[in-house]
């Protein structure tokens, strides 16, 4: 059985599918689909790149919420009932503060592991920027408004931020440290912290150094808990591609901890397991929530039932009784008396409502003035926007590119340019975004609007794009496809006749990762005149033919 499965983790395809150029609002159920329907549950859970995520049980329901970096909206908060069916409600961050530092692309930076919890009955988010420090948010209900971000921890380096409020009625705050800023890294600090999180101890004790453990490297990303009279630290070390997941223990806050390797690779193809949250559930169960790093595809979520043997929790399933886990390909679903909804996860945009899809994120806080939606033709208007060549003759620092993630390990994508009622000089494309990048789309030559391939290596150290011409488009509209294999390469076509067969362009792509983030699906309208602008018809999600 696992060697059949092993294949889905490598982003295979699966199914019998196949698709149709009719215009069909939601067509990517088969994308990815983690509830198999009979009890059972394939990881990934999401095959998107939720970075870090956390998750809080209330109630029996359950809400995440996973790194966003540099990308707003920010901080995303998903809610599920079941653990493997879930649902993006909302934002916690609108835009990243402080406003004016973020309307610039800042990739890699911005929000890094958040902390999600519950309590004086409302939700708290602690994130951490690494350049400014950390920052908590709260809400009554989680898909509602959250409060402005205030910083409760201003410092350069301090990340992945955990807090505990502990029986006696005393709160604290634990994190880890960036060597990219503060010069070392490996380490977990222990502050007090005020209950409501208004003053944070400047002082604080180092509980966990990974430089006095032989062999570990990289300890960050810690999660707080207290169960049983322990307290216990989840924390991922060895890296983001090659690591494992450590519990530390003790009877006291402050320590002495004692550590064990509770799950890793193992014989799996789940490389990491990185880092992730502990669930116990109202069926008194109890769940790891982890991603894994699947380059291009970014840090997708699996699901892990875990047990405890003499007060140490065990993640996973340990076949050989040693104490240490591996991760499952398939298992029995969490137990609920919510049953979850099997439904797609946001992707094909329609363009048809007064917003954008909540899938959608920008390359920085967004302006108002850079869309618009016109429900009367259904049809979303990308506002021209100038290139910001600072790294070359590229669009990585360009701010007002419209993004989402990658949705399967295999998927199409196609949107529809009215050329008709665009403006002859505007230029922009259908992206696939990552420190390399590629797209199909147009751009204005001697006066009249061409068909291009643009691509770009290396775009964040400083390449100049490259542009293929393939001549002037005579239709009132162009349709713009790419199709992406299992190996995250990526095949570029067009059409001007929607009974007509796709012409590709350019070479074969490899869709490479951006700064901390997987590759992303893009559009853009680009021009020196901000009246310029692209009407866009659509924006579809489609499982990938097969005759």
């Amino acid at each position: 059985m696992l060697a059949l499965l092993a294949p889905l983790i490598l982003g295979c395809q699966q199914g019998n599918q196949t698709t149709t150029t009719a215009a069909v609002a939601v067509t990517d159920k088969r994308l990815w689909v983690s509830d198999m329907s009979n009890g059972e549950y394939r990881n990934p859970v999401l095959h998107l790149d939720y970075s870090d995520p956390d998750v809080v049980a209330v109630d029996g329901n359950y809400y995440m919420t996973a790194s966003s970096f540099n990308t707003a909206p920010g901080l995303p908060v998903l809610h599920s009932t079941d653990l493997v069916n879930w649902k993006l409600i909302n934002y916690a961050l609108p835009k990243q503060v402080p406003l004016d530092h973020f309307a610039t692309p800042r990739h890699g930076e911005g929000v890094w592991a958040p902390n999600i919890r519950f309590h004086d009955d409302k939700f708290w988010i602690f994130y951490p920027d690494p350049d400014f420090g950390i920052y908590v948010t709260t809400a009554t209900d989680p898909a509602g408004q959250w409060s402005a971000p205030k910083l409760i921890l201003p410092g350069q380096g301090l990340i992945d931020p955990t807090p505990l409020w502990d029986d006696d009625g005393k709160a604290y705050l634990l994190h880890a440290w960036a060597k990219s800023r503060a010069g070392f890294n490996n380490v977990l600090s222990l502050r007090e912290m005020a209950p409501d999180t208004g003053w944070v101890s400047e002082d604080y004790t180092n509980v966990v150094d990974g430089n006095k453990l032989p062999g570990y490297r990289t300890i960050e990303g810690p999660k707080f808990y207290k169960r049983n009279g322990y307290y216990y630290i989840f924390a991922p070390a060895g890296g983001v591609e090659t690591g494992w997941q450590t519990v530390f223990r003790a009877k006291a806050i402050s320590g002495p901890y004692e550590a064990r390797v509770v799950m890793d690779q193992g014989n799996t193809l789940i490389n990491g397991p990185h880092q992730g949250a502990w669930v116990h559930t109202d069926e008194n169960e109890d769940w790891f929530i982890h991603f894994q790093s699947r380059k291009a595809y970014g840090r997708i979520v699996h699901l892990q039932p875990l047990t405890w043997q003499s007060d140490w929790p065990v993640i996973g399933v340990d076949e050989d009784g040693d104490g240490v886990g591996e991760p499952v390909y398939t298992h029995t679903k969490p137990k609920t008396d919510k049953p979850g909804v099997i439904a797609p996860q946001p992707t094909t945009d329609e363009f048809n409502g007064k917003e954008l899809g909540i899938q959608w994120q920008w390359n920085a806080n967004s302006n108002d003035s850079w869309y618009r939606m016109d429900e009367s033709r259904g049809v979303l208007r990308l506002l021209g926007q100038p290139k910001v060549e600072k790294t070359g003759d590229n669009l990585w620092m360009t701010p007002s590119l419209l993004l989402q993630k990658l949705p399967a390990p295999t998927f199409e994508v196609r949107t529809k340019f009215n050329l008709a009622s665009s403006s002859k000089n505007a230029e922009g494309g259908l992206l696939m975004f990552g420190e390399d990048y590629a797209y199909v789309g147009i751009k204005p030559i001697d006066g009249q609007t061409h068909l291009v391939y643009g691509h770009c290596g290396g775009a964040r150290t400083g390449c100049d794009e490259s542009i293929e011409d393939y001549g002037p488009i005579k239709s009132e509209s162009v349709e713009l496809r790419y199709i992406v294999a299992s190996d995250a390469s990526v095949i570029f076509s067009y059409r001007t006749d929607a009974n007509s067969r796709f012409t590709v362009v350019g070479e074969q792509f490899s869709a490479v990762r951006g700064r901390w983030v997987g590759a992303k699906v893009g559009l853009f309208s680009l021009a020196d005149d901000t009246a310029a602008h692209i009407d866009v018809d659509y924006l579809r999600f489609l499982p990938q033919q097969r005759k």
